[in-house]
C-alpha cells in the first residue's frame, strides 16, 4: 500500500487471526497505526498464526483494518513461518547454557509451591537444576506421554525493567519462561521477541493486559543481544459489567455493526469518542487529532446500542 517514506524504527499490530477484531482490538489498532505514523515510523503488521486460526479470519481482518483508514509497510507477515529465525534464537540461547528441559504439567506449576512475591502462575524452577539420572527419568515420562520436553529460558534474574510511554517505568518479574513448548510449537514470548526485532520494531503498541510481559521480553531480548522496543500498552476495552469485552458480548465487531446499519467511519467516530475526540471518521482524522499525552488512562467501557 503507498504511504510516505518512514524514517527509522517502526510501530506494529499483531493479531492472532483466531476469530474477527472486536471494538477494542480495533482501537489498539489505530491507536499502534496512529503513534508510528505521528513519529515518523513505519507500520507492520504481523499474523500471529501459531496457535489457533480460524479459516479466513486473517483476510477479515485486513479487510476490517483497511475499511478504517488503515495501512502497513512491506507485506503482511505471518508468523507461522519464521520458524527458522526462532529456532536460530533457541540455538543461540543454548550456546550460552541458557536453556533446558522441562517435564513438568501444566498442573504440576500450578499446584508447585512458588517462590516469595512470585506471580502466579511463575515457573518455580522445578527442571531447572536436575541430575542426569533425573533428566532421563523426565525424558522416560514425556515418552510415556508422547510428548517432547519442554525448553525454558534460564533467566538468572527475578525482575527487569522496562520504559512504558503510559504507565513509565516498570520493572517486572522475569522467570524461566518457556521458549519451545511440549508440542514443538515455539512460545510466544519468544517468537514476539525474535520478529519485532527482524521487522525493525522499536515501538510496541497493545492491551494493557500484556503489560507484564514486557519485562521478561526485554529480559529475553538483553540475551538475545536484540534491541529493546519503547513499550505504550492501551488501556482495554471493557463491557458494561467491567469483563473484558469479547465476542460473546454482542455486535461487537465491525461487520456486526455493519449489519446494524452503520459504518466503518461510525466506528472509527466511536473509538475516537472514547479517546475524547469528536468527528473522527477515518484512521488519518484520528491521527491528525490525537495528543498521545492525552491518552485515557482508564478501560474503555464500551456501551453499544442494541
Amino acid at each position: 500500500m503507498p504511504v510516505a517514506t518512514p524514517g527509522p524504527g517502526a510501530g506494529r499490530y499483531a493479531p492472532s487471526p483466531s476469530g474477527d477484531l472486536h471494538l477494542g482490538n480495533l482501537r489498539t489498532a489505530v491507536l499502534a497505526w496512529a503513534l508510528a505514523r505521528r513519529t515518523d515510523r513505519a507500520f507492520r503488521l504481523r499474523l500471529e498464526d501459531l496457535d489457533r486460526v480460524q479459516e479466513g479470519a486473517a483476510e477479515r481482518q485486513l479487510e476490517d483494518l483497511t475499511a478504517l483508514g488503515l495501512d502497513w509497510d512491506g507485506e503482511v507477515v505471518r508468523q507461522s513461518a519464521r520458524g527458522a529465525d526462532h529456532a536460530a534464537a533457541i540455538a543461540a540461547l543454548e550456546e550460552q547454557g541458557l536453556v533446558y528441559e522441562c517435564y513438568c504439567t501444566r498442573r504440576e506449576i500450578l499446584e508447585a509451591p512458588s517462590a516469595p512475591h512470585a506471580p502466579p502462575g511463575a515457573y518455580p524452577g522445578t527442571c531447572r537444576d536436575l541430575t542426569p539420572d533425573a533428566r532421563e527419568a523426565g525424558r522416560a515420562r514425556m515418552r510415556e506421554l508422547r510428548r517432547e520436553p519442554a525448553l525454558r529460558l534460564r533467566a538468572g534474574r527475578t525482575s527487569w525493567t522496562v520504559q512504558d510511554l503510559w504507565a513509565g517505568e516498570v520493572t517486572g518479574a522475569v522467570d524461566d519462561l518457556v521458549l519451545r513448548r511440549g508440542d514443538g510449537v515455539v512460545a510466544y514470548n519468544l517468537a514476539v521477541v525474535v520478529d519485532d526485532a527482524a521487522a525493525g520494531v522499536d515501538q510496541v503498541t497493545r492491551g494493557d493486559d500484556l503489560l507484564s510481559s514486557a519485562p521478561r521480553q526485554a529480559h529475553l531480548a538483553h540475551l538475545l543481544d536484540l534491541p529493546a522496543p519503547v513499550y505504550a500498552h492501551v488501556p482495554l476495552a471493557l463491557n458494561t459489567a467491567g469483563a473484558r469485552l469479547a465476542k460473546r458480548d454482542g455486535a461487537v465487531t465491525l461487520r456486526d455493526r455493519l449489519t446494524k446499519g452503520e459504518s466503518a467511519a461510525d466506528v472509527v467516530e466511536r473509538i475516537g469518542e472514547s479517546l475524547g475526540l469528536e468527528g473522527c471518521r477515518s484512521a488519518a482524522d484520528v491521527l491528525a487529532a490525537w495528543d498521545p499525552d492525552a491518552m485515557p488512562r482508564r478501560p474503555w467501557v464500551v456501551d453499544l446500542p442494541a
